[in-house]
């Protein structure tokens, strides 16, 4: 049991006070890659500038270059320059730069990782690390296996006495149920799970966690939340760009397996459980996996579940390619870039309600939200031409861009007349707080350092989420291939056509 070190200033109901992370350091292996220079390294920075790091924090980057120190220390300050949140202050830099080290090496390199554990024991002497180390795998995932053993081979994995070692992993974890259990049991073989962060950045959005504010801390919400009122739920994630330089690792993916897995299932769970005990990891876990268990796939998956390829097109005002035609992608690739699957889940709060989850590239405008829609009101009063314009009331969370929340519902329009239209009451995060939003990678580290476990997967969410996919994603390798649809639209016909059999349609984000 490693000793958990207190703050004797501290008082644990000040809220004033952001919680600080103690004496730690961060391993990021495949440093030189994107995440790392665009929001690892960013990240790390807006901490510090916060004055959320200890001190001695310390950054060590691993990765095959041949930089000494200084090299890497500068990397990272013309990655901080240009993608930091908040402004740049020297002196926050320099302290920084002082704990920052870079170790050259492949993966297989065991010299390498002799240094690393050099570097390791000297930061705990120079900045006073305490020997708590977090090590960020933010490599392809074929890598992790390799990273892992060599941790566990140079005693890297196993903390000094009353000290902590934690392995963070970026997704996609495993691409099916049978490779999710090999790397969680390679994962657990050198980390207990308590050990190992799963990062879905996805829940490091303030508007992800709000979802429990909104429905827990709110009396206004939680009577209605279930299947007497809301008539249905869609979750929709649109990307309005396409597959850029990921062909390598995006074909043979495809986007039921990139977001519907894990993002969209997750805010699917937080949308759908019920209320936790406490706020608190255990609980959670608890609650989610129950909603995620009971998931049940329609009958016919045929007809209830749609996936796509973005065709050539106009977006943006220039003339984009297909994904057929994009470089590197066969083209008799059967990869989706569009999915769409309708679920049930069979409890007492939601039997009979339809879960609509949609993702794609190429789409309309970037936006992620989760809408609940409400069934219209059992009798009215007024004539059908008063109320003709008037939709379904509706709440919807937008995860992004413009995070916040918006409720939908019918009021008289002005004038001698009866006529009722929808119209909206907005609610803003940039407009109700002072502060603005941190960025979720912020978030993220922050709590991997302080052992916070509430906004990460553990290993049997990411089971029971594959369970839920392998099924649908079986029947489309054996039938048909994707329906294409125009770039900079909202996804093929047979989407529309999905809803319209349940006499729903899509909204319009």
């Amino acid at each position: 049991m490693t000793a958990e070190w207190l703050n004797p200033l501290r008082d644990a109901g000040d809220r004033r006070l952001p919680k600080i992370a103690g004496p730690s350091g961060l391993v990021i292996f495949g440093v030189t890659g994107d995440l790392s220079r665009k929001k690892l390294m960013p990240a790390v920075y807006d901490l510090a500038n916060r004055g959320l790091l200890p001190p001695g924090f310390s950054l060590v980057g691993f990765a095959r270059r041949d930089w000494e120190d200084e090299d890497f220390a500068q990397i990272v300050h013309d990655a901080v320059r240009e993608h930091a949140r908040t402004e740049f202050r020297e002196e926050v830099w320099q302290q920084l730069a002082e704990g920052m080290r870079f170790i050259p090496g492949d993966f297989g390199d065991d010299e390498a990782f002799k240094r690393l554990r050099e570097a390791v024991e000297e930061l705990d002497g120079s900045r006073g690390t305490g020997g708590n180390f977090a090590f960020y795998l933010s490599v392809p995932p074929s890598m992790f296996p390799k990273v892992v053993k060599q941790l566990k081979k140079h005693g890297l994995a196993s903390p000094p006495e009353g000290s902590w070692r934690r392995a963070v992993i970026e997704k996609p974890f495993g691409h099916d149920l049978a490779s999710a259990r090999e790397l969680n049991a390679v994962l657990h073989e050198v980390f207990d799970p308590e050990q190992v962060f799963r990062i879905d950045h996805y829940l490091g959005k303030e508007t992800v966690q709000n979802i429990l504010a909104l429905r827990f801390a709110n009396q206004m919400y939680e009577p209605i939340w279930n299947r007497s009122y809301v008539d249905h739920v869609q979750i929709t994630m649109a990307e309005d760009i396409g597959i850029g330089g990921r062909a390598g690792y995006y074909d043979g993916i495809g986007s039921a397996r990139d977001v519907i897995q894990n993002h969209l299932l997750q805010l699917l769970a937080l949308t759908a459980m019920e209320e936790p005990a406490a706020f608190d990891a255990e609980s959670l876990l608890t609650e989610k996996l129950k909603a995620l268990k009971a998931v049940r796939l329609p009958d016919d998956l045929g007809r209830h579940t749609v996936r796509g390829q973005y065709a050539g097109g106009w977006q943006g005002g220039e003339q984009v390619l297909g994904y057929l035609e994009e470089e590197g992608i066969d083209p008799s690739s059967t990869t989706d870039t569009y999915a769409a699957v309708k679920l049930g889940i069979d409890n007492r709060r939601w039997a009979g309600v339809p879960f609509y989850l949609r993702t794609g590239k190429r789409l309309g405008r970037r936006v992620t939200e989760i809408a609940v829609v409400f069934q219209r009101a059992p009798h009215s009063p007024f004539d059908s031409t008063a109320t003709e314009e008037l939709g379904q009331n509706a709440i919807v969370i937008r995860v992004q861009p413009d995070e916040g929340m918006t409720v939908r519902f019918g009021s008289k329009v002005p004038g001698t007349s009866m006529e009722i239209r929808d119209v909206t009451m907005d609610f803003a995060y940039g407009e109700s707080f002072t502060e603005s939003s941190p960025e979720a990678y912020e978030r993220l580290i922050l709590d991997v350092l302080l052992g916070d476990a509430n906004l990460f997967p553990r290993h049997q969410e990411v089971e029971e989420s594959w369970k839920i996919l392998d099924p649908i994603e079986e029947y489309w390798a054996k039938h048909g291939r994707p329906a294409q649809y125009a770039s900079g639209g909202w996804g093929p016909a047979e989407a529309d056509e999905m809803l319209a059999q349940d006499g729903r349609s899509w909204r319009r984000p």
